[in-house]
């Protein structure tokens, strides 16, 4: 049986995106890739090979996103994964954002997946198998992090809409996994990729110390390996009974586990409120 897949991969022309469809041609793996720029992205895999099929595409534009997947299909006759990974970072308090800041990194974080996973599944309703990973952040599980509120309100879309899309499509034998990273030594924080306000609020001094201490502390130092990250995501590729969430680091996953314990805990305290709600039987 031919274990090699046909992926679709989209904002692959850095960060976590590149690494992943470098390792997947590494191993063989037949791979369609999206960036704004197709020379961009060719300039950053650095070789040609009919296993690689570099697209230039526009999340926002449905028609771009449409001709994107018919030409990957075309090219390769079939699609077995899509990974929604294109997104940017924003850090900037909720009161200082703008309206179009705001605006825009919901439209590519968000809906720039949905178009992807509208014009993604007729094939895979079509051919009764596929398998579509979103690339969400620890920060789609918790948002406990000051100055991040947009980018975290982002993510947890991501995840709703995603638990959601895993209910929708099983019928159609197709999953879905929500991959939850931590740091990872990537250029997501470098100035091209996070994004911060145009008119900063001064007495928002925790967010600027979280703004600094991502700019200029954090990156390049981040503990986690994209490599492995990569490896981790093409496994969970193959699997036939994938997660439906898997966060991706040490740090994520201790995060995770005080978010669990502290819900938990706020839930018991307040469980006689909670439970307080219901209509009085009638005796």
């Amino acid at each position: 049986m031919d274990t090699k897949k046909v992926w679709f991969v989209t904002g692959a022309s850095k960060g976590l995106g590149l690494t992943l469809v470098k390792e997947l041609l590494k191993e063989g793996h037949r791979v369609a890739a999206t960036s704004r720029n197709a020379e961009d992205l060719q300039l950053a895999i650095g070789e040609n090979t009919e296993n690689f099929l570099p697209l230039a595409m526009d999340l926002k534009n449905e028609r771009q996103v449409a001709l994107a997947l018919k030409t990957s299909h075309a090219y390769f006759g079939k699609l077995d994964v899509v990974v929604n990974n294109a997104g940017y970072g924003l850090v900037g308090s909720l009161e200082e954002l703008s309206d179009g800041e705001s605006h825009e990194n919901f439209e590519v974080n968000v809906f720039g997946t949905l178009n992807v996973i509208r014009k993604a599944m007729p094939y895979f309703r079509k051919q009764r198998s596929g398998h579509i990973i979103n690339i969400s952040s620890i920060g789609g599980f918790t948002g406990n992090f000051p100055g991040f509120g947009i980018y975290c309100a982002t993510k947890f879309a991501i995840e709703g809409l995603s638990e959601a899309l895993a209910a929708e499509v099983k019928p159609f034998g197709v999953q879905a996994t929500i991959i939850a990273p931590g740091y990872f030594r990537t250029n997501f924080l470098a100035p091209d990729s996070l994004q911060v306000p145009e008119n900063e609020i001064l007495e928002y001094k925790e967010v600027r110390d979280t703004q600094r201490l991502h700019q200029h502390e954090i990156d390049g130092k981040q503990a986690g390996d994209p490599v492995k990250a990569a490896k981790v995501m093409i496994k969970i590729g193959g699997e036939p009974n994938a997660p439906l969430r898997l966060f991706l680091g040490e740090d994520a996953y201790q995060l995770a586990q005080e978010k669990i314990s502290s819900l938990a805990m706020e839930l018991e305290k307040w469980k006689e409120l909670t439970l307080s709600t219901a209509f009085e039987a009638v005796v």
